[in-house]
């Protein structure tokens, strides 16, 4: 028998993690984010960037969780960036870059908090967030393509991340 939200055996669990969108603009992909986001446990999520209507697409993928995911809007992220950084989070960029790790091999430590940077859908992570991260990871592809849906992508990373601190920190 397949389970649902009301039959599922999922302990509800928050992790310190916040999600930084820098500059996600197509409204089904916010959606999706929302959704991850929820299905993640994370502490909230912030929206960089021009002010994006909520509007009909969003609402069908967010599937509600809108309603329940802490989130902000905010056109400039550097301050924001600054007063996580301040909070003893740890800045990770997902973003293909000369420096990036694989997100495979990225160490946490326990009780970590962490303020995870996702770019827009054409462009990622902009050089000027890069710079402030304090490390920048990738998602190992073994296809021709070298890149993929920022959600998909950002779904990936949250699992990754939700697997260590659960395995590291006394989460589960």
């Amino acid at each position: 028998m397949q389970l649902n939200h009301y039959t599922s055996k999922f302990t509800k669990q928050q992790f310190p993690i916040v999600l930084i969108s820098d500059n996600v603009s197509h409204a089904a992909n916010l959606g999706s984010l929302f959704r991850t986001a929820d299905a993640f446990g994370i502490e909230r999520l912030i929206l960089g960037g021009s002010a994006v209507e909520l509007g009909r697409k969003f609402t069908k993928t967010s599937r509600a969780t809108e309603q329940s995911v802490v989130y902000e809007q905010i056109e400039s992220l550097s301050g924001k960036i600054q007063e996580l950084k301040a909070e003893n989070y740890t800045l990770i960029a997902l973003e293909i870059t000369e420096k990036s790790i694989p997100i495979s091999e990225l160490k946490l430590e326990k009780n970590s908090k962490i303020a995870f940077v996702i770019g827009d859908e054409n462009h990622g992570v902009s050089a000027s967030i890069l710079e402030q991260c304090d490390t920048v990871v990738h998602i190992e592809m073994y296809g021709q393509n070298s890149s993929m849906n920022v959600v998909q992508a950002t779904s990936i990373a949250l699992y990754e991340f939700t697997k260590k601190l659960s395995t590291n920190s006394g989460f589960k």
